[in-house]
This record gives C-alpha cells, sequence and structure tokens, in this order.
C-alpha cells in the first residue's frame, strides 16, 4: 500500500503553460536565438550525411577495382566524412555558446523577479513560509528553466525532424518495411516513455518533498542552534531529522526502482528495432539487393536514429521535472500580498509628524480579535509610551503603522493622510525601528549599522556608533568595526545588538521613531546612557516608546496603556499614577519586584 505521508499532485498534465512565461526572456536576444537555430540546423544535416558518406565508402571498398581514380574518390569521402563529423561538434558548440548566454540571462531575470516579488509579500506569508524549502524550490525552478530552454529548443524539436527525415530516407531508399519498423519504434518508445513518465511521476515529487522538508528541517534548526544546546535537545533534533531523512531514502528507492522500470522498457524497444533492422538487412545482403554499404548505412542511421531517441526518453523525463520545478516557482509569482498599495498611490509627504489612530480594529482571525476600537493621537514631537502585559497587542500596533498588515476596520493617519492610500516603500521611509529582538546579517558591524542607509558614509556611520555607545566595545575587537557579527549576529551580546540595532535607526534618521523594547537586553548603566541618546535623536521627533520597565518612560509626554487590545487609560505617569488604575497596579508590581531583588541581593 503506497504511503500517504507526502501531500502528493496526482495531476499529471504537464503545465506547458510555463513555455509561455518564458517566451518574453527568449526573445530579448532575437539575433542569437536565430543563429543557434541555424547552427543547429546544419549540425542536422551533418549528423543525417554521415551515413550516406559511409556507405559510398564502404561500397567503393568493396570492389576489386584498384585504380588511382576510385582510391581518389574514396579518400575524398573519407576527408567528407571526417569534415562532416567535425562540422556536427562544431556546429553544436557554436549553438550550445550563442544560446548560453540567452539561458543565463533568462535564469538571471526569472531568479531576480522571484526575488524581488518574495521581498514584496506580506509579513503573514513569511511567518508561515519555511525558508529551506522556499530556497529549494528557487533553487530548482531555476535550474529547471535553464535545462527546459537548453534540451526543449534543441533536443526535443530537432529530434524530431531527425526522425521524420530518417523515415523520408529509408522510405525512398529501401521501402516501407524499414520506414515502418522505424517509425513503429519511435512511435512505441515515445508513447511508452510518457506513460511511464506519467506513472512515475508521483515518486518525483515525493522526493522532492521529502528533499525540500529534510533540507527546512536542518537549517530551521542549524538557525535555531542556541536554543537547541539551551535545552539539550540535539538528540531530539537529531531524530526528528532521521525521520526526515527516512522519508528521503524511501521516496528516492521508489524513484529509483520506478526509473529502473522505466529504462528497461525503453531498452527493450530500441534492442527489439534494431535487431529487426539488422536482420532484414542481412537478408537482403544475403540474397544480392543490398550492398555492405547499404547494410552499414541502415546499421549507422539506427544508432544515429536510436542514440537521440534515447536520450530523448532522459529529456522528457528531466522536462516532467523541470516543468513541476518551474511551476513550483511561478506560482510564487503567483502569491498576491495581502497588503498592496493602491493604484496610483502618491508618496506620503510628511509636514509635522502627527499620528492618529481612529477606530482601528484588528485581528489575524475573526475569531480572535487583537485590537478593538483604538483611538489616540500623538501630536508632533511627543513622546508617547504604550504599556500593557504581554499579548495586549503593543507590538500589533506598531506592525500596523508600518502597515506590515491592513486595519481591519478604522484608520491610522499621519498629518491626516490615511496611510492606506500611500505607497508602503514611502511610509516605511518616514519610520526609523530599533526592534526587541535584533537580527543582523552576518556581515561586518559596519555594513550592519550602514544597512540603515546604505549610502552613509564612514564618518557618518562613526558618528551614529557614538550616539549609540558602541565606540568603546568596537575600538576593544581585534578587526575593529569590520568584525563579523555571524550568523544572526550570534557573535554579539544581546545588549550589543540592540545598541547595533540604535546606531542603524540614527544613521536612518527617520522623522517618526518606534522602541520596541529597545533596551531590554541592557544592563541599568547601558540603559541610562541609551536613553539619554534617546532623548537627544529623539529631539524634534515623533516618538513611540513600547516599554517594559516602566522606569524608562517616566519622562513620556503620553502613556498609553494597553490591556486585552483595549486601551484602558491615557495620560502622564503622574497622573496615571494619582489614578490608581492599570498603570498604577503595573508600576507597583514593578516596584515590589525591584525591591525584593535588591532585599535578595543585599542578603547575599
Amino acid at each position: 500500500m503506497r504511503s500517504n505521508r507526502f501531500p502528493v499532485d496526482e495531476n499529471t498534465d504537464l503545465n506547458w503553460r510555463v513555455l509561455l512565461d518564458l517566451w518574453p526572456y527568449l526573445t530579448e536576444f532575437k539575433s542569437r536565438v536565430i543563429l543557434a537555430l541555424l547552427c543547429l540546423i546544419a549540425a542536422k544535416l551533418a549528423n543525417i550525411g554521415l551515413p550516406f558518406v559511409l556507405k559510398h565508402t564502404v561500397d567503393g571498398l568493396n570492389t576489386d577495382d584498384t585504380t588511382t581514380q576510385l582510391l581518389a574518390v574514396t579518400l575524398s569521402l573519407v576527408v567528407a566524412y571526417g569534415v562532416l563529423r567535425l562540422s556536427t561538434v562544431l556546429f553544436g558548440e557554436i549553438r550550445d555558446v550563442l544560446f548560453g548566454r540567452v539561458t543565463e540571462r533568462a535564469m538571471r531575470r526569472v531568479g531576480l523577479k522571484v526575488f524581488r516579488h518574495l521581498h514584496a509579500l506580506d509579513l503573514d506569508f513569511h511567518i508561515n513560509r519555511q525558508t529551506g524549502g522556499l530556497s529549494r524550490d528557487i533553487e530548482r525552478g531555476t535550474s529547471g528553466i535553464g535545462f527546459l530552454m537548453r534540451f526543449m529548443v534543441f533536443n526535443i524539436v530537432p529530434t524530431l525532424f531527425e526522425i521524420m527525415a530518417v523515415v523520408g530516407v529509408l522510405f525512398v531508399q529501401y521501402g516501407v518495411e524499414f520506414a515502418a519498423i522505424i517509425l513503429g519504434s519511435v512511435v512505441a518508445y515515445v508513447s511508452f516513455s510518457m506513460k511511464a513518465t506519467d506513472w512515475r511521476t508521483r515518486f518525483v515529487k515525493e522526493m522532492n518533498h521529502a528533499d525540500s522538508s529534510t533540507n527546512s528541517r536542518a537549517i530551521d534548526s542549524l538557525l535555531n542552534y542556541e536554543t537547541v544546546k539551551y535545552f539539550n535537545n540535539e538528540q531530539y533534533e537529531t531524530r526528528r531529522y532521521d525521520k526526515d531523512l527516512a522519508d528521503w531514502e524511501v521516496a528516492r528507492r521508489k524513484n529509483r526502482l520506478s526509473l529502473f522500470a522505466l529504462n528497461g522498457g525503453q531498452a527493450f524497444i530500441i534492442a527489439a528495432a534494431m535487431t529487426g533492422m539488422m536482420a532484414m538487412a542481412a537478408y537482403n545482403v544475403a540474397h544480392g539487393t543490398m550492398t555492405i554499404g547499404d547494410f552499414v548505412l541502415i546499421n549507422a542511421i539506427t544508432m544515429q536514429i536510436f542514440m537521440p531517441l534515447n536520450f530523448l526518453g532522459f529529456v522528457y523525463r528531466e522536462i516532467r521535472g523541470s516543468l513541476a520545478n518551474i511551476e513550483n516557482m511561478f506560482n510564487l509569482l503567483k502569491k498576491q500580498p495581502q497588503v498592496e498599495d493602491k493604484p496610483n498611490a502618491p508618496a506620503i509627504s510628511i509636514q509635522s509628524g502627527q499620528i492618529s489612530f481612529e477606530q482601528v480594529n484588528f485581528h489575524y482571525h475573526p475569531d480572535r480579535p487583537i485590537l478593538k476600537n483604538i483611538s489616540f493621537m500623538i501630536e508632533p514631537g511627543q513622546k508617547v509610551a504604550i504599556v500593557g502585559p504581554s499579548g495586549s497587542g503593543k507590538s500589533t500596533l506598531i506592525k500596523l503603522l508600518f502597515r506590515f498588515y491592513d486595519v481591519t476596520s478604522g484608520q491610522i493617519n499621519i498629518d491626516g493622510i490615511d496611510i492606506s492610500a500611500v505607497t508602503q516603500d514611502s511610509l516605511r521611509q518616514l519610520i526609523g525601528i530599533v526592534p526587541q529582538d535584533t537580527v543582523l546579517f552576518n556581515d561586518s558591524i559596519l555594513e550592519n549599522v550602514r544597512y540603515g542607509r546604505t549610502d552613509a558614509s564612514d564618518e557618518e556611520v562613526r558618528h551614529a556608533l557614538q550616539l549609540a555607545h558602541l565606540t568603546q566595545f568596537i575600538d576593544n575587537l581585534p578587526k575593529g568595526w569590520d568584525t563579523k557579527v555571524g550568523e544572526r549576529g550570534l557573535k554579539l551580546s544581546g545588549g550589543e545588538k540592540q545598541r547595533v540595532a540604535i546606531a542603524r535607526t540614527i544613521l536612518k534618521k527617520p522623522p517618526i521613531l518606534l522602541f520596541d523594547e529597545a533596551t531590554s537586553s541592557l544592563d541599568s548603566q547601558s540603559e541610562r546612557a541609551i536613553l539619554s541618546a534617546f532623548n537627544q535623536i529623539a529631539r524634534g521627533h515623533t516618538s513611540i516608546v513600547i516599554a517594559h520597565r516602566l522606569s524608562t518612560i517616566v519622562d513620556a509626554d503620553k502613556i498609553l496603556v494597553l490591556k486585552n487590545g483595549e486601551l484602558k487609560e491615557s495620560g502622564k505617569h503622574a497622573e496615571l499614577i494619582a489614578q490608581q488604575g492599570e498603570y498604577y497596579a503595573l508600576w507597583q508590581a514593578q516596584q515590589k519586584s525591584h525591591t525584593d531583588t535588591n532585599t535578595r541581593n543585599n542578603d547575599v
């Protein structure tokens, strides 16, 4: 019984529409394509001429005539055979060189288009994707384009043309019997190959799915190396990876066995056809109706037909896989982001930096509302803090302001302009963020900071590092700011990563600043220094601070208190303390925790 642990698409119809998607990339270099096709025709004509030159050479040698004229003709035929053999190879190589540029440019164009599109997709897609499997889909898709464009254009169509030309020649030269055997064997071979390949397609898909799953598992585990170590789960990860490898092994075995059945059937058809052709030719030679040269010609032309035909079976199998891989990649292009710019949306132009949330509601799923009727105003230049217990919706407000998601209902305005009516790119240019969880690129500290504004000078980067209090740390590194930070910044501590993120945001110089628990990984001394830097860079800017430690936002112009997705309180620190409501309870809890910690430290 076939295992159904893999989700397999049972529809085995080839999606030839993929070729229409690739057609524009073929026409980018029209002159190269035309020259390549001319070389292809020349190579095929030379290839068809080879057996005939060989026939006349053999017939010339198979006589008792030793005249100089016959020897000269025979030598000329041998030279012609060599020239035709060389021409076949040279024209083929020139064809590949000419068309290689077309193929490589198509792979580049499509790969870039997919990469750009993936960055255009919304946050929800990237939260749910598996990086390893996605990278394999792109890799297999671009490789499939190269294979399809090369072999579809230069192998399948030319081989079919050559087969029909040879069938015609055999019919004219040797009668219907030889032509019928070649044509019948070709039809049988192609029919069997297509049916058998369709049958084994599901095994190829199982293998690809297992390969992607295994790769995703490995990358996910290695990216979370520290977490694996924290919880001593090396053996658990190994077992899960081995289970995926076992699935991959089973899928590979099924694929290999089905390939054996396909190759065996193809070999039988070829062997039967060649045996029939040679038996008929030998019979005719024995009865004097054909010469030895004819026998050699039929042998050569039969082998010449079945060699590419055998290769045609391989090409068809690979094209099946290539079309599936390309379709998977093009399916990524068909995914539409949930957050899109409106047609002809203008770029936003900020005047003062006023931010307003008006009756904002939001949910990821209808049965679980995240924000409920949130309304507040942030005046230009104000520092507003958002506080509340975990899960109250604080970070969701930031994501909505960035338009990672659109509001379910209500409206968010900047300077009275609805942010859903402007381009996402111009909106995000206005906003700088220091996130709670800072992820860095595996590059130098210099380039990670310069990522905030890629055209910034070294002097501007150095100034940002000074404001983020990173210069002393960098001066103590052997390679200074050229030090690599490692995968996702793992070589740096949490506090060091956050300061790199702060420097990156300082360099961007946005009019609106967001700080999402931006000092959560800093010690008290560093926190005071960073808060001082915040106050300096935020002067004259509208800033929003999501804070866990309430002591860091007592100077805020306004504090918003969220709970269960609702805005419970709003006001300054002293006002909220006097109300003795939700904020007061949070403040008292933190003060008590701080007192208890100090008491324990003193006891020690």
